[in-house]
Parts: structure tokens; sequence; C-alpha cells
């Protein structure tokens, strides 16, 4: 599809100039690209992340041309799609071959539960406190004589046995901000042909991470959040290990590799691409994935270091803040998401008083989460701090 570009400015880029130095990116001129912190202190991207003016741009393109289209050019949304592909690789240091749009973190955890042959007996790792989805769906497993262990991070190494199939973790826990070390982890499961599944949701968009590297079997991303998408725009990277013992979860009109040919559909059994692609199955959302790319492309012009080293100076900054005012952060891990202790006061209330104050954080397990984005400043934490203390 061919998009409309805006001939508003655009914020400079972290790549390097013709000197090969880097440049900082104009942080102020990046804040211009989201609208609604105008009017709110928004520090709850851990939440729901804000989509920028290309995104909405990019969906309002889509929905022009297939208007002028009729939609009879649809096949070219899943050549644009493909570009997508690309660009997630050179993000998260994969290959186009290793992505798959889904609709959210849960699809990729159902997809593990289906596709691989479970046996009685079998293990399942994941961590204590983590997001439901990595506690329901193993749970689930249970009714065909899975077993699953909830363990603290620091256990789970030793805990590793010839019975384990799967270890479940987020990249970074949703309500504490811890952010677990992995590359260990990782190295050690693929030694023993062990599943690691890492929910990248709470980190994506926000801290480096290298597919290539950690090499996890498979990183799902539900890119509502950190990646400043809208919802339904997923994607996750499957390793070429995991992809050729995981079976589809989903068979449709796009499983066979000649798809394409859509004059001639019927192409006899189902015959899988080698590429992650084979578990898309049919038609993919794609308004929301134009979005979803013009996010991405921020994120690469801003590069993402620039991104990791902007995010967590904030978070240092939020950290120190609500000590200074009384709150008990939680240990500091190089986390984007900070949860502090607000002892004598009820942590839900204090985010529903903060609302009304236009600032807005969240609340989980009596603790204030505050998550700082690369669109935040320390403005924000400024009217944060003033209206903690009202």
């Amino acid at each position: 599809m061919r998009r409309r570009r805006s001939h508003r400015s655009r914020p400079s880029a972290g790549r390097p100039d013709r000197r090969g130095k880097a440049v900082t990116p104009d942080w102020e001129l990046v804040r211009g690209e989201f609208p609604s912190l105008r009017a709110w202190t928004f520090l709850n991207t851990a939440t729901f992340g804000q989509i920028p003016r290309r995104g909405v741009e990019a969906i309002t393109n889509h929905f022009a041309h297939r208007d002028e289209t009729a939609c009879s050019a649809f096949l070219t949304w899943f050549d644009d799609h493909d570009r997508l592909r690309e660009k997630l690789a050179r993000l998260f240091t994969a290959t186009p071959d290793d992505v798959a749009f889904i609709p959210n973190a849960a699809t990729a955890l159902a997809l593990l539960g289906t596709g691989l042959d479970w046996q009685p007996g079998d293990e399942i790792i994941t961590l204590e406190n983590e997001f439901p989805n990595q506690i329901y769906a193993p749970a689930h497993l249970s009714r065909r004589g899975v077993i699953v262990h909830e363990l603290p991070f620091d256990q789970v190494l030793d805990r590793l046995n010839p019975r384990t199939r799967l270890v479940a973790l987020s990249t970074v826990n949703y309500s504490t901000g811890f952010r677990a070390p992995l590359d260990e982890l990782c190295r050690e499961c693929a030694r023993r042909n062990i599943i690691t599944f890492l929910d990248g949701t709470q980190s994506a968009g926000a801290l480096r991470f290298d597919f290539t590297h950690t090499a996890p079997d498979l990183f799902a991303v539900n890119a509502y959040k950190w990646m400043l998408a809208p919802n339904g725009a997923g994607f996750m990277l499957v390793h070429p290990r995991l992809r050729e013992r995981l079976q589809p979860l989903t068979i449709g009109w796009r499983s066979h590799h000649g798809w394409r040919n859509v004059d001639h559909l019927h192409h006899g059994a189902p015959e899988f691409k080698s590429s992650a692609e084979k578990y898309e199955g049919g038609m993919l959302p794609s308004s929301a994935l134009y979005a979803l790319e013009a996010s991405v492309e921020l994120m690469l012009e801003l590069t993402p270091e620039a991104i990791e080293t902007r995010v967590l100076s904030l978070a240092a900054a939020a950290r120190h803040l609500l000590a200074r005012l009384g709150a008990e952060p939680l240990p500091d891990s190089g986390s984007p998401v900070i949860a502090a202790a607000l002892p004598g006061r009820d942590a839900s209330a204090v985010a529903r008083d903060l609302k009304q104050h236009k600032v807005l954080v969240s609340a989980r397990h009596n603790r204030l989460r505050v998550s700082t984005h690369f669109y935040n400043n320390e403005a924000d934490l400024d009217r944060l701090a003033a209206a903690l203390s009202m």
C-alpha cells in the first residue's frame, strides 16, 4: 500500500551522524508525536501505551486506500506486512522468517499448549506472581497430567530436570517490575532441549532485546503497551529449532505455501512454510499492523540503545522521587516498571486520586506502579511529586 507521508517535522534520530557520532534524539520533539501528553501526566505505559500521530495516520491512510481500491488490492497488504516483519527483525536482531503476527501473547501460549505432544508427568516451570497468562495456560494442561511449578526466579535453574518440557516467564514482571536475567537460563534450557517461552510484553519497545543472542524458543509480545500499537497488533519470534516441532494452532487458507494464488485456493492438504508465518492461518488485522509499523519505524529512528538509556534514566529518577516522598520502591533490576509500597496508604485509592489530578499511574497488589517510556520527561515526574504531596 502506498502510504501518504506527513510533511510534519519528524523527531531527530539517535543514529550516527556523518562523522559516526551518535546523535541524541530531540526528546521534546518526540513527545510532540503523542497528543494525549498535552492534557495528561501519563506514567502508565505498563497498562497501555500511547499511539503516536504517525500510527493514527497509518490507520487513516489504510482505510482511505481501502475506499480508493474497494479492497481490490488486498494482497498488497500482505506485502506491506512482510515489510513490517523485516523491521521487527531489525529491531530485535532476528530474521523475518522468525516473525509471526498474533492478536495477543496468550495466543502464543495456546499454541504451545496445543502444538506439542504433552505427556503425563511432563513439567512446566513458571515464576511466582507471574502475569495470569503464564499461570492459567500451563495450569490448563494439568488435566493431561502435566505438573506446573511456580517458583522464585533464583530457584528455576536448580529445578530443571529430565521431565521439564517448558519454562515460561515474563521478561519484566507486570506487577513488581522485576527484570529477569535471561541469557544463562535460555542457554541452559537449550542445552537440555527444554523450551523457553518469554513474554516480552512489558519490555519490548523499551528495553533492548537480541533474539539471536538470548535465543529463547519463543518470544511473544502484545504490542499495545511499550510497542505503542493498537489492541490486536501482537507478534512472536519463533526460533527455527521450535518451528521444526511446533504444530500450528490455526489451520486456514494461508496454511498452504501457495496461498497467494487466490484464483485457485484448493491445493489439497496444507503444505506449511518453514517460516513462522505458518502460524498465522488467515487474514491479519491490517489497520493495527500499519500502526505498529509506524511505531517500529519511530523506534528504529531513535535506536533501541537511545530508547533504553532514556527509559532507564527516567525510571531511576522516578524511583528516587518515590523514595524521597516516603514510598518504598522494590529493588532496582534495570526495569521501566517501578513498584512502590506506600506505608499507611491504599495504593488503589492513591492511583484514583492521582487520576483526578490528570496524573495516570496504576496500582498492583497494593503497590503504586509507575512506568516511564521515552515520551516522558522530568516535568512529568515533577507533576507526579506535586500530586502525591497534596
